[in-house]
């Protein structure tokens, strides 16, 4: 989004898939800031396990607090890269012990930074018993370790008081620190640590190929009906995305789906479980950077894109299945700031609603309306998301609004036989 591009943050989940030694990889990248905590819940809802980006200068932040919580909630294999380590920052043991006492997760490094900042010369690689240079190209960059964890050729690296002190910490951590066990890394109680740095793609590759050993296969997911084996024919799968205007020049409009059984084939035929209405997927689209390629055929495990022309809404389940099961509920905030909008010009009126209620639909704000007056009071659990809806209501849209802040409210629910059912949708409700 324009937005992301101007304030440096990213503000919605974007996704992407590469393929890599004969793996297909899905990456959800989820929004930092706390403000759009929800997104950033729904999406980890659709992965099978996480990766923690650690700043080596910051250490955790609270917003990393709240998102592991969620990953150790569903069990799922967390994977830590400590970035940034040719700048100068926190010390690895200190990081260590930060991971350990403030996430209560227990870890393994998997490999060991030797220097940081402008004396960084590389990893010591516990894992693949050798060191990794920095800043070296090609097989030179490697170098082999003995049995003993010490370097087998001769190389000026010997006679670095930097090589010397990393051999001591190899060593403390050896005798005192956790052991390494597949077991605890699939079940989500240990997580392998990698030290690199993202922006030169240092020790990018190395955290890769041990990924793709250790992450998990596309899990079983319950539904209504029970747990739904990822390698059944019954082809299903699970919305936690909409994005309208990812195309601003054709005003497209696309629903993410998290393919969790069978296989998908363009132009096939499913059914909608919440309304029971069969519907034909010939549109769809599969992510990589920037670039969007027509995608013929998917599997469980797989993220794609469908063109979505209203028919979706956040949370949906889609199946060949005549069993009209559902996955489970996503997760919705109960937001806390509440603003009255309206359409600063009233010609501009069918392009408001038409831009309000695909942003509720996105799930990005929640929209309320008053019983006797029918105006429309936007929820977000953070004010950031105001600034956003703001910013794509001019610019997608073309309307500018006028937003009033609505001080404390508390919102209730209404009986159901007393509700005009023209004010509630999924996201919309009477107040």
């Amino acid at each position: 989004m324009e937005i992301e591009k101007q304030r440096g943050i990213s503000v919605t989940s974007s996704v992407m898939q590469f393929d890599y030694d004969d793996f297909r990889v899905n990456i959800l990248d989820t929004p930092g800031h706390q403000d759009f905590s929800e997104d950033t819940y729904r999406t980890l809802m659709a992965v099978d396990s996480a990766v923690m980006i650690i700043d080596s200068a910051k250490g955790i932040e609270d917003q990393t607090v709240k998102l592991f919580k969620v990953c150790r909630m569903r069990g799922i294999p967390i994977f830590t890269f400590i970035n940034k380590m040719d700048r100068q920052g926190k010390t690895p043991l200190e990081l260590l012990a930060e991971l350990e006492e403030v996430l209560g997760i227990e870890t393994y490094p998997m490999n060991w930074p030797i220097g940081m900042g402008k004396d960084f010369v590389g990893i010591y690689d516990r894992f693949n018993n050798r060191i990794e240079q920095f800043k070296t190209e090609g097989e030179e960059r490697f170098l082999p370790l003995n049995d003993e964890g010490e370097l087998e050729v001769d190389h000026k690296l010997k006679d670095s008081q930097l090589y010397e002190q990393t051999l001591e910490e190899i060593m403390l951590l050896t005798e005192a620190g956790n052991q390494f066990s597949e077991e605890n890394i699939a079940n989500g109680k240990l997580s392998p640590v990698f030290f690199g740095s993202a922006l030169t793609t240092f020790g990018v590759q190395t955290f890769l190929d041990a990924y793709l050993k250790f992450a998990p296969a596309p899990q079983a997911r319950m539904t209504t009906s029970g747990e739904m084996d990822p390698v059944s024919n019954d082809f299903s799968g699970f919305i936690f995305k909409i994005q309208a205007n990812m195309n601003p020049k054709h005003r497209d409009r696309i629903a993410f789906l998290r393919i969790c059984s069978g296989k998908f084939e363009r132009g096939m035929s499913v059914n909608l479980s919440r309304t029971g209405k069969p519907i034909n997927l010939s549109s769809s689209t599969q992510f990589m950077a920037d670039d969007r390629n027509t995608v013929n055929e998917a599997v469980s495990g797989d993220i794609i894109g469908l063109y979505d022309t209203g028919n979706y809404q956040i949370g949906d389940t889609i199946t060949t299945s005549k069993d009209m099961f559902q996955f489970e509920r996503l997760p919705q905030f109960t937001p806390e700031l509440f603003m009255r909008v309206t359409a600063k010009n009233v010609m501009k009126q069918k392009h408001f609603h038409k831009g309000i209620n695909q942003l509720v639909q996105e799930g990005a704000i929640q929209l309320f309306k008053t019983v006797r007056m029918e105006e429309y009071l936007l929820g977000a659990v953070g004010q950031l998301q105001f600034e956003v809806f703001e910013h794509r209501m001019r610019n997608e849209y073309n309307v500018e609004v006028v937003m009033e802040r609505m001080g404390s409210k508390i919102t209730r629910w209404a009986e159901d036989e007393k509700l005009d059912e023209n004010l509630h949708s999924s996201r919309k409700h009477p107040c």
